[in-house]
This record gives C-alpha cells, structure tokens and sequence, in this order.
C-alpha cells in the first residue's frame, strides 16, 4: 500500500495518478455507489471548515446489519476495482449498525436506522455545509 495523499491505493491501482479523483469526486463516488445499494438519507458533508484529518463524511443508512454490509461491500470493491482505493482503516462489519471506513480524505459512515439516530452526526456537524446529492451520480 502506498500513501498518495489522496487516500490509500492498492499497490498496482487501475489509474494512473493523474488520473486520480479528488477528494470531493471520491465523496461522490462513494455516495453514488450506496445509492445503487438503495442506502437511505445518503448526506456528503464538507468538513473542510472544521477538522483537518478529513475533507468530507459521506454518511447513509441501511434497513439493517445485511443492508448496511451490502452498502459497504459495493462502496469497498467498486473503489478498489475502479482507482485502486482502498481504506486506511475500517472498523463495524462484524455488527453492522455502524461501519467506518477511513479514506484519509472521506470517510464513509454507514449505520443501520437505530445507530444513524442514536449517534446524529449531521446534528453534531450542523454547523459545516452540505453538498448537493444531486450531484453525486455524476461522480
């Protein structure tokens, strides 16, 4: 594994580096991939004002732990297979009401509905903008 600075890749990516995707694309991919997993209240929020291990949280929900495995497996093998990305560090798939996979850039949060209302991040985070979903399909 190397460190890029765009997150982790594997050590032979599919892309060359020039064509590597931005924080920003990457927060979109991630969300566009939970969509196609049918993830709920899919948010990408722009921490970039506030924090500086992280540029975005893409966090959804799943209807339960095989939902919210499934989202994360899709996110997980499409980024590896697509750029060569693979987390930092991932923490949850063995519960399943809260997976963590840590891009260094994003960071992919994926709770089952009980876990999403317990912990409230974007309440927590209400503070830092939103960006517009409709714009994550393109990514």
């Amino acid at each position: 594994m190397t460190s890029a600075g765009r997150g982790y890749t594997a050590s032979t990516p599919t892309k060359d580096a020039d064509s590597a995707l931005s924080s920003l694309e990457q927060a979109r991919r991630i969300a566009a991939l939970a969509q196609e997993k049918l993830a709920e209240d899919v948010v990408i929020l722009d921490m970039r004002p506030v924090c500086s291990f992280t540029d975005y949280f893409v966090i959804c929900t799943g209807r339960n732990a095989r939902q919210t495995a499934a989202i994360w497996d899709e996110v997980h093998g499409r980024l590896k297979a697509e750029s060569g990305l693979i987390p930092r560090t991932v923490d949850g798939t063995t519960e399943g009401t809260w997976v963590l996979a840590d891009y260094l850039d994003v960071v992919l949060h994926v709770f089952d509905p009980e876990a999403r209302e317990y912990y409230k991040l974007e309440d927590l985070w209400g503070d830092v903008p939103a960006v517009e979903l409709a714009d994550a399909a393109t990514g």
